[in-house]
């Protein structure tokens, strides 16, 4: 018997026959549409539009980036708040809200008239991602489902994978058209008509009770799991691995510039890499039944500063650096449903939304922060090259971390009620 599962407390079945229950597939036909809708809108619509907008503006791109990450931080913030709110009520409320709030958060963006009303608005839109993003549709899905979550937590990454595909051509006509204001109107009338009445009628399955509380099997408090060593050093490692992955991802096509490799080719490798996401995540079913919650963690991990390191070191060709992309996506990928499950298989479904959102809350700071980290980076050692080996350094401490995160209740850094 291995120490993970030695230590690893008994995990809390799903209630029966919920994934059976009358509506479960509506609602997960729902959020595949909404995701690949939210992200699509929420999140990839700004890096399109930043040219035409700064253009139209005279306001500078760090400026208007400032606004973005500002959104993001936001939604940072806002996850913990969240969660308790999704534990407590579930996603019909919280999502239907988070609808209501893109579509107004976007209209604000459109009619900002000055630089302070517009970074108000994207941290309106930031509320907006945290009550629509990946999180809740995910602690919707893993309540749901329980046991068998990974196929559904599986399929919704896959369909919203595609957001940028759909999403990104879609933005660029509409401001070819209709010029950055009437196209964020256009999107915000977009996000409403698909979301809402998805979130509205199809987010109507029962909301399963907290797993019961028994003599035998007793989920641990909430306090006593956050406070714990495992906790504490998953979160760590999460952080830290998502600053090494993001960072070198959104910084590949300056890297591959500095490489002699022209823009195009550059652009297309970086969109070979989000296929690359597809791939990992295709892959993680056959992962999670082959090891242990935390061989996988620091499996993952420790891939992830392969990858990255491959691209600091590969001099060519063309097709060799593309290769190391894909390979980068593919472990980004991976990693998304990795942040998804990472809680749960280690302390079950009770309250998962709440310790979810906390767990993450380090690795969401270095996502929001991890384009302008790469660049600061290369900028300070002198080379894109530099700045990946740093981050493929930054993603193996990750890995090492996750050695510690086995499930244990008996290393509290504080005991609470």
């Amino acid at each position: 018997m291995n120490r993970d599962t030695r230590r690893a407390p008994a995990p809390v079945p799903a209630p029966s026959g919920q994934a059976g229950a009358p509506g479960m597939r509506s609602a997960l036909a729902a959020l595949c549409v909404t995701e690949l809708t939210s992200w699509g809108i929420l999140y990839y619509s700004f890096p399109v539009a930043l040219t035409a907008l700064t253009r139209d503006t005279g306001w500078s791109a760090t400026a208007a980036m400032g606004a973005f990450s500002a959104g993001l931080l936001t939604s940072v913030v806002a996850g913990p708040l969240v969660g308790r709110l999704l534990d407590r009520h579930g996603p019909h409320r919280v999502m239907t809200c988070g609808s209501f709030l893109g579509i107004l958060a976007l209209l604000a963006v459109a009619a900002a008239p000055r630089l302070s009303w517009f970074i108000a608005a994207w941290m309106l839109v930031g509320l907006a991602q945290s009550m629509l993003l990946y999180a809740p549709a995910f602690a919707a899905l893993t309540r749901w489902y329980g046991p068998d979550r990974i196929r559904p937590l599986t399929t919704v990454s896959l369909v919203a994978g595609l957001s940028s595909t759909v999403y990104a051509p879609l933005t660029a006509f509409l401001l070819a058209q209709l010029g950055w204001r009437t196209t964020y109107v256009v999107l915000a009338v977009v996000l409403g008509v698909v979301t809402l009445p998805l979130h509205l009628f199809c987010l109507t399955p029962p909301w399963p009770p907290a797993p019961p509380r028994t003599p035998s099997q007793t989920p641990p408090r909430t306090r006593e799991v956050t406070s714990s060593r495992a906790f504490w050093l998953l979160a760590a490692a999460m952080g830290l691995a998502s600053l090494g992955l993001y960072a070198a991802t959104t910084n590949l096509v300056p890297l591959l510039i500095s490489r002699g490799i022209g823009t195009t080719t550059a652009a297309t490798a970086l969109g070979l890499c989000g296929a690359g996401q597809l791939l990992g995540r295709l892959g993680y079913p056959a992962l999670t039944r082959r090891t242990s919650p935390r061989a996988r963690t620091a499996v993952v991990l420790a891939t992830g500063a392969v990858a990255v390191a491959a691209l600091a070191s590969i001099p060519g060709p063309v097709l060799l650096l593309i290769a190391a992309t894909v390979a980068a996506g593919a472990v980004r990928g991976t990693f998304t449903l990795l942040q998804a499950t990472a809680v749960s298989d280690r302390w079950g479904l009770h309250r998962f939304a709440t310790r979810n959102a906390l767990a993450t809350t380090p690795a969401a700071f270095a996502i929001a922060l991890a384009p302008a980290t790469g660049a600061l980076l290369a900028g300070q050692v002198g080379s894109y090259s530099g700045a990946f080996w740093l981050l493929a350094g930054v993603a193996l401490i990750g890995a090492a971390l996750a050695m510690g995160t086995t499930a244990g209740l008996h290393d509290h850094f504080t005991q609470g009620p």
